[in-house]
């Protein structure tokens, strides 16, 4: 047999027969929804024993996720070399600079002319990787342009090989080592360079709205159309919260229209904004200020402060304006807008706010009916572009003896010269986009915001602690002063987190705990607007010992799931927001990880609070569909918490008034448990249109199913009346079976053999307790919700997560055979695998089967033991015709019971052999299973690297 790495490059670049290999395997690089080239350079980068890169040009938007994984190199002594040049000018000298401050990396400049190289080596053991191909070493080219890079590894005497190692080594015997004399010079002579197309933009040019502000407008639309009064819009500063309320106006059409806000500076740039998109007359746009009473006007933008005033309002006819819009609505709760609220009684009130959640306890949704019509969360904005990208890393915070110092610890170890030492030199490492440092500083006392700014001071780096200690004059003068360059921070203590906007901010420091997911983001989102050369923001967090660190990786993903294996991940590998990027060191992933396995994310107690902070947000009792829509906790949480049956048992544990007999609760059991996953449609869908109509043909479900672009076949429908009629689960366990503890009957049933229809038992139910129906249907609609995220043309969608029931289900089977299923079952048409990579104890049964991934190339698998060669479930596995096999691997049994489905596999039959396993020398058959679509770098590096 030949070794893997051979096989590999015969399986990419001559036979596809041969074994192919994750790892070493001929693969096109590309950046897409799974994975980008970066992704690739990391896992290559943090397995290296040296690297030398030619690369032509080299951004520093890309440099902070690139200066993280060398920061952790370092500390094992892996160097590199990167050769690059001055070739158009392209690269920035402040590149240059930001280069020079990576100790393990050897920066070359070639002379040669004309210098256009992208190619990167690394070199391993006896063997090395090379990627080459179109992508510079950008942000654009690594994570989101149309880019094509072959990895091909290759033997070190390899021609390939050869060659390239030829080519480097004549770069950098005629290039010149990277030093500040060079780029001084570089700097002198450089031209900025321009796009190669200049495009004209015509500032008359119509505006239009982009894809949230439709949502938003769509969704107002209906609001007014069902007679609503009031309603609200959340809106990330900078998304374009102006021009939407221009849209909204726009479209409502008022004979008069009045927007109010608390500054006069803000009405008069609105006004501006609202006439760029309705137009018209430009007599028709008025202020009411302290300056101007033009109210004659058909659109008014007023201060508060005015139009508060008894006097203008007795002037005013309470039904003067059909339509009225208050920005800023988080001050509304405040009595001159309260006077506003109480004079006028418009067709339509709109709030609009970036930051409804207020420190003071004011209930901003109440103010507005709990209508919130549209929320455009963060990361929608910036996968919208709406926003600055940002490059988030998490190192740690500094420490003395192997004990962390953080705001835990007295204040002059906070202020410790060697901690601010060492949190400047994390700053200048990590850097900032632009020519001077315009950074906001979170910390967690006033005493440390006042001594911090002192020591940034003494140190060259010119700071100002501001705290609420401090007037509104003074913080707008601490600000100025800052965005013009005269200081470098500001330190604050919770100061920021809503309502100031600094837009010319490029760095954003966190040297406190984080409390609260909302707090941090509403702190991240300071930074976040666009601004004139600002290309991104560095966000650095320094991570102590803090037992609420697990916050940190699920606020910045918007993570919802409160899954603990979600979490790990999140706290592991880099993610990415559009071009944004969150990287830990692997120190701060450490800690991070460490609080993670000190909390219990799906507790009733963190359910508790999740329900409280969502019912105050829309005014009621929260549905599960709720969840899924304000994105605060995903309904599988509820789903798989063991000790509830459905959610209206949890709403009972809230003190709602939930009255359901045994087999309601029993049906919302089943629903809740079996199908709110949305892993597969077509219950849901059946039961949808049941509850539409009384009866329905196969012919209208099978077109419903099509419509809906699921696969429609024999076997599937099926499985469906299986499902619906609970014959899937006739299984023991324990005293009962599973069907009696879902009601025991049918809920679906078919008329004359051709038409389906509810049981008459779950129509009664349906048709007398309208508790009951509202939460049966709120299951259906919310598991409808959450299948957007699945193949519906395939049984499974790879990379997504599936247990062994699910397995069952979506095959087709007719009974759920799962208990007994351990690790895999071959059935007559599909065998699924299930593979815990990672065995948590020697003791367990499963431990004795070393699944491991062999040499990366594909992973080793054994059946059950004893079995030999002879055994007819190995010979029907090796010889049916046709057999699918299907692979769902998880990495460790501490995840649960969720495994990643890997996709189909093939047996490499000159691998199949017997073997004794185990301490008792047990027989089973080993086999390599090598997979049909090769592995996303993200998913090995999840699954498979140690």
């Amino acid at each position: 047999m030949n070794e893997p790495l051979q096989d590999a490059i015969l399986n990419g670049l001559y036979d596809s027969s041969y074994p192919g290999h994750e790892v070493l395997g001929p693969k096109l690089l590309q950046n897409n929804k799974q994975e980008n080239i970066w992704l690739t350079l990391r896992q290559e980068l943090l397995s290296c024993n040296t690297f030398t890169w030619a690369v032509a040009f080299v951004t520093q938007d890309m440099l902070v996720p690139f200066k993280v994984v060398m920061a952790d190199l370092a500390k094992r002594n892996v160097t590199g070399t990167l050769i690059t040049g001055d070739y158009l000018g392209f690269n920035n000298p402040k590149v240059f600079r930001e280069l020079m401050k990576i100790s393990n990396l050897t920066v070359k400049i070639t002379p040669q002319a004309g210098f256009h190289a992208k190619g990167y080596l690394f070199d391993h053991d006896d063997w090395q990787t090379l990627v080459i191909g179109s992508a510079n070493f950008t942000r654009a080219a690594l994570l989101s342009n149309y880019e094509w890079a072959l990895k091909i590894s290759s033997k070190n005497n390899a021609t390939l090989t050869t060659q390239i190692a030829q080519q480097l080594h004549e770069l950098k015997k005629t290039s010149t080592p990277l030093s500040a004399s060079w780029i001084r010079e570089y700097e002198q002579n450089w031209v900025k360079p321009q796009p190669h197309s200049q495009i004209h933009v015509n500032e008359a040019a119509k505006i239009v709205p982009n894809k949230m502000q439709v949502e938003a407008l769509r969704e107002l639309k209906g609001q007014v159309a069902d007679g609503q009064r009031r309603g609200l819009v959340v809106s990330a500063t900078g998304t374009g919260k102006t021009y939407l309320g221009a849209f909204v106006v726009k479209d409502f059409k008022p004979h008069k229209f009045l927007y109010v806000v608390h500054r006069e500076q803000i009405a008069k740039k609105a006004l501006k904004s609202f006439y760029q998109v309705i137009g018209g007359n430009p007599t028709d746009y008025g202020l009411l200020t302290g300056h101007k009473h033009q109210l004659e006007r058909k659109y008014v933008f007023a201060t508060v402060q005015t139009l508060s005033q008894p006097e203008v309002l007795a002037s005013l006819s309470a039904t003067i304006f059909d339509y009225i819009l208050i920005d800023e609505a988080h001050r509304a709760a405040a009595p001159s807008y309260q006077r506003i609220f109480a004079k006028f009684k418009p067709q339509f009130w709109l709030g609009m706010t970036a930051t409804p959640e207020r420190m003071d306890d004011q209930d901003v949704y109440r103010l507005f009916d709990y209508n919130l019509a549209y929320e455009i969360r963060l990361r929608e904005a910036l996968e919208e572009k709406m926003l600055a990208p940002f490059h988030y890393v998490g190192v740690a915070d500094y420490e003395v003896d192997g004990a962390s110092i953080d705001e835990t610890a007295n204040l002059r170890r906070l202020l410790a010269p060697e901690r601010v030492d060492y949190v400047l030199k994390q700053l200048d490492y990590y850097g900032y986009c632009g020519s001077q440092a315009k950074g906001l500083v979170f910390c967690s006392r006033q005493e440390e915001a006042r001594e911090l700014a002192q020591a940034f001071s003494e140190r060259k780096h010119p700071a100002i602690a501001l705290t609420n200690e401090d007037s509104e004059k003074r913080r707008l003068q601490v600000v100025r002063q800052l965005e013009q360059g005269k200081i470098d921070y500001i330190i604050t203590v919770d100061l920021f987190n809503e309502g100031i906007d600094i837009p010319a901010l490029n760095q954003i420091i966190m040297l406190r705990n984080t409390q609260s997911s909302i707090v941090f983001i509403q702190q991240l989102g300071r930074g976040l607007r666009k601004y004139p050369g600002k290309d991104y923001v560095t966000v650095i967090d320094f991570i102590g010992n803090y037992k609420n660190n697990y916050l940190i990786p699920i606020a910045l993903n918007q993570d919802d799931s409160r899954s603990q294996d979600k979490a790990r991940e999140e706290s592991v590998l880099p993610s990415f927001i559009d071009v944004s990027t969150i990287n830990f060191s692997q120190i701060a992933s450490a800690k991070i990880l460490a609080s993670l396995d000190k909390i219990k994310l799906d507790s009733i107690k963190e359910l508790r609070q999740s329900y409280q902070e969502l019912a105050e947000k829309i005014g009621r009792p929260p549905l599960l569909f709720d969840f899924y829509r304000y994105g605060s906790t995903s309904p599988m949480v509820f789903a798989n918490n063991h000790s509830l049956g459905h959610y209206g048992e949890f709403l009972a544990k809230m003190g709602e008034p939930v009255k359901l007999n045994g087999y309601e609760s029993a049906v919302l059991s089943f629903v809740t448990k079996e199908l709110l996953n949305g892993k597969r449609p077509h219950e849901l869908l059946l039961l949808k249109l049941l509850l539409e109509k009384e009866q329905v043909s196969q012919e209208e479900f099978e077109k419903k199913l099509h419509d809906y672009g699921a696969y429609v076949n024999e076997r599937v429908l099926t499985s469906v009346e299986n499902i619906l009629s609970l014959s899937f689960f006739d299984i023991k366990q324990g005293k009962t079976t599973k069907k009696e503890q879902y009601g025991g009957q049918p809920l679906v049933v078919k008329a004359d053999l051709l038409d389906y229809a509810l049981a008459p038992q779950l129509m009664q139910s349906l048709l007398q307790n309208n508790t009951f129906k509202k939460l049966f249907v709120d299951v259906i609609k919310t598991g409808l919700a959450m299948n957007q995220k699945y193949d519906n043309q395939k049984q499974f969608t790879l990379y997504e997560q599936y247990d062994r029931k699910d397995a069952c289900r979506l095959l087709n089977w007719p009974l759920d055979v799962s208990a007994p299923m351990y690790g895999y079952r071959v059935d007559e048409h599909e065998t699924p695998i299930f593979i815990t990579y990672q065995k948590d104890s020697a003791k367990k049964r499963n431990a004795l089967y070393h699944n491991t991934l062999e040499d990366g190339r594909c992973l080793r698998w054994y059946t059950r033991s004893p079995r030999h060669l002879e055994s007819d479930e190995v010979q029907r596995l090796l010889n049916t015709p046709q057999m699918k096999l299907l692979l769902f691997v998880k990495k460790s049994d501490a995840i649960g019971k969720q495994f990643y489905y890997l996709g189909q596999v093939d047996i490499q039959k000159d691998t199949v052999k017997e073997e004794l396993l185990g301490p008792k020398k047990k027989v089973a058959v080993g086999m390599n299973l090598l997979l049909e679509k090769p592995l996303s770098t993200k998913m090995y590096e999840l699954l498979f690297d140690e």
